[in-house]
């Protein structure tokens, strides 16, 4: 006896009035209840497919549309919905700044609940198509394969290298050409592609844990300077000189390139031994008066432009006159310390990653900056009273932590420093915003500045001013 199949869901004729968190659109049913859907537009008006209820919201795809937003654009990339990079390519780029703006605004007053001062209208990002410097592959024995070639007998058992298909982590979208990253990276790409299938290597399996090609990372800068990193499953000396050595001979702009092992049942790669098999140890980039090396695992900016306009930004927040105790806390390899450095009397750095600091340090060295110290550990654990009192109290603290936002003790140890200024930057405005609530007991919000680093994704940077209130104030 077969299972009778439940009778989907459809919200009818809703109309999308904004862009949610993950970039998801956001309207409301006949009953005022939230409906969040992928792959839509403000202005469309569209029946939902729901995937997911609760008593306060659902969440689906649109399956019809009876109106379509005046904001849609025809999509650039191929392999646009199949990805997951560039979800919001179907709205022009006006649109997608006015969203993201739009954004900070909501979490600033929904999450924060804070006067928000000044509110900056957004930077919107010069170049909208090859603006990264990073980027990952994946290598796999499927690939991702839609309805219609289902329909058509198309098997799944293909070798790929690309992106992981949203839902799906066993299978690889194939990709042909990405938009995000600028030549000679499609062409990098697609020699390792190439290498691999001439010499019948064996692609990763996610399933069984099986093959030899896994991962590759491409790192470029704007001097321009071409690393690569590829990471293999087991450690078949033989295999791999050859492989490598025939990239190099294809590829010889390659600036440096590493290889790994990873036997792991993930693709993280930081704690891995990264093996030097040809060209410098680092890469180069400059942004502005600071130059920066940049390893196979440190953490840079991944928008070396927009990096740039953002450091910009924090300088002039900071407001800094050349005598300020500055603490640079997720410092990473120490980009905005450096950067902010000429500006101030001393930076104190802190950031987890002991590799990150390792570069953080040369990166000082190079440079010739001699008023940048540097610690290695959890923000949480250095940054106490007793450290307060060997480096001095700060006169600005510049904060940019991960999208987790900063832990509670680091929030309450700036209520007990009283540094006179914060300077908050985040990758993620809701928890930034929940940050500014914890933080408003002592600090009013003075000015915050949005900044698209991300074209066509719902990701955005904020850059937030906060100043200690009166005695009186508080």
């Amino acid at each position: 006896m077969t299972r009778k199949q439940k009778k989907p869901t459809i919200v009818e004729n809703v109309e999308i009035s904004a862009m949610a968190d993950k970039g998801r659109g956001i309207g409301r049913d006949a009953t005022g209840r939230v409906v969040f859907s992928e792959g839509v537009a403000p202005g469309d008006v569209v029946d939902v497919h729901v995937t997911k209820k609760k008593p306060e919201y659902v969440e689906g795809y649109a399956i019809h549309y009876h109106r379509r937003s005046t904001d849609r654009v025809q999509p650039f990339c191929e392999h646009f919905t199949l990805c997951g990079g560039c979800r919001w390519q179907h709205l022009n780029y006006a649109a997608q700044v006015r969203e993201k703006e739009q954004v900070v605004r909501d979490a600033i007053r929904r999450i924060g609940k804070v006067k928000e001062g000044e509110f900056m209208p957004i930077v919107p990002c010069d170049e909208t198509v090859y603006y990264r410097n990073k980027l990952e592959y994946a290598f796999s024995n499927k690939t991702w394969i839609t309805k219609a070639e289902i329909d058509a007998g198309i098997s799944n058992r293909q070798n790929v290298l690309g992106f992981h298909r949203p839902g799906a982590f066993d299978k690889i979208v194939d990709i042909k050409h990405c938009w995000l990253q600028a030549d000679p990276s499609n062409e990098l790409r697609l020699t390792v592609k190439a290498v691999a299938d001439e010499m019948g290597l064996s692609y990763f399996d996610l399933i069984v844990q099986e093959g030899l090609m896994r991962h590759v990372m491409i790192r470029l800068t704007t001097l321009p300077e071409l690393m690569l990193i590829v990471s293999f499953h087991r450690n078949d000396k033989k295999k791999i000189k050859e492989f490598l050595d025939k990239v190099i001979e294809r590829t010889p702009q390659l600036t440096s390139l590493f290889y790994c092992i990873n036997p792991k049942m993930n693709d993280y790669v930081g704690d891995l031994e990264m093996v030097n098999y040809h060209g410098k140890s680092f890469i180069e980039e400059q942004l502005g008066h600071v130059r920066f090396k940049i390893g196979p695992k440190s953490f840079f900016q991944t928008n070396s432009r927009q990096a740039k306009v953002l450091y910009d930004k924090v300088v002039e927040f900071a407001g800094l006159t050349g005598n300020e105790n500055v603490y640079d806390l997720y410092t990473g390899v120490g980009s905005i310390a450096l950067y902010v450095a000429k500006y101030c009397k001393q930076v104190v750095g802190i950031e987890e990653v002991p590799e990150a600091i390792v570069d953080a340090k040369e990166n000082a060295r190079m440079n010739g900056t001699e008023n940048c110290v540097f610690y290695a550990g959890d923000v949480k654990n250095i940054l106490t009273a007793e450290f307060a009192a060997k480096h001095g109290k700060p006169d600005l603290v510049i904060t940019d932590p991960p999208r987790a936002g900063m832990h509670e003790a680091v929030v309450q140890m700036f209520l007990q420093l009283e540094a006179p200024r914060i300077v908050y930057v985040s990758c993620n405005p809701a928890t930034q915003a929940r940050d500014l609530n914890l933080l408003k007991e002592k600090y009013r919000l003075v000015k915050i500045q949005p900044v698209d680093m991300f074209p066509h994704t719902h990701h955005v940077e904020t850059v937030a001013l906060l100043e200690l209130r009166e005695q009186n104030e508080q």
